[in-house]
């Protein structure tokens, strides 16, 4: 089986490769000849993943997944959500979204936060949606360097690290992304 996955980031394809099974073929945007930034104009997470798999689904033929996955700040009123990835600007600049989340948290008590990932699979004409979840809290510091994105600042709850001090396994298995893979890979299991 062929399949696309909808991204250039090549961190994220590595993460999400390395938990599917070998009888699927994986591609990225770029082995596709998708050069384009896909854009992301819908008001949700989910919305945004489905803009992505439905544009290569339409434009290449071929069957396609694409994520989107927000960072929700309890007491920020859920931000950055949807705006994760631009949150300090358009550059998409992971140390600049840590810096102004970390100063948008200064004067906060409630650390609490939760990432969500929500992957849609465009395959035989119709879209099918897997969501993931994870519950943690926002760290006072950045804290390793493995992962990327908020990964430094994120404790997932019941752990004593964040995700970047985690190994790729660890975070694949309680993290948002892995929860919602394995939902995707159950159903293309069947």
């Amino acid at each position: 089986m062929k399949l696309v996955f909808a991204t250039h980031n090549k961190n994220k394809f590595i993460e999400v490769k390395a938990m599917l099974p070998h009888h699927i073929e994986l591609l990225s945007l770029d082995d596709i000849g998708c050069d384009e930034d896909i854009e992301e104009t819908a008001d949700s997470i989910e919305g945004n993943a489905i803009l992505k798999a439905n544009y290569v689904r339409n434009k290449y033929n071929l069957d396609c997944f694409a994520d989107d996955t927000g960072l929700e700040v309890k007491s920020l009123n859920n931000e950055p959500g949807v705006y994760s990835a631009r949150y300090a600007g358009v550059s998409h600049d992971s140390n600049a979204n840590i810096q102004k989340l970390l100063k948008n948290l200064e004067d906060k008590e409630d650390r609490s936060a939760r990432f969500k990932t929500a992957i849609a699979l465009s395959m035989n004409h119709s879209n099918i949606m897997f969501l993931g979840i994870c519950e943690g809290e926002i760290s006072k510091e950045i804290l390793g360097d493995s992962g990327f994105g908020y990964d430094p600042i994120f404790q997932p709850k019941d752990f004593d690290k964040t995700f970047a001090q985690m190994t790729l396994q660890q975070k694949s298995e309680i993290g948002h992304r892995g929860k919602a893979m394995r939902q995707l890979i159950d159903y293309l299991s069947k």
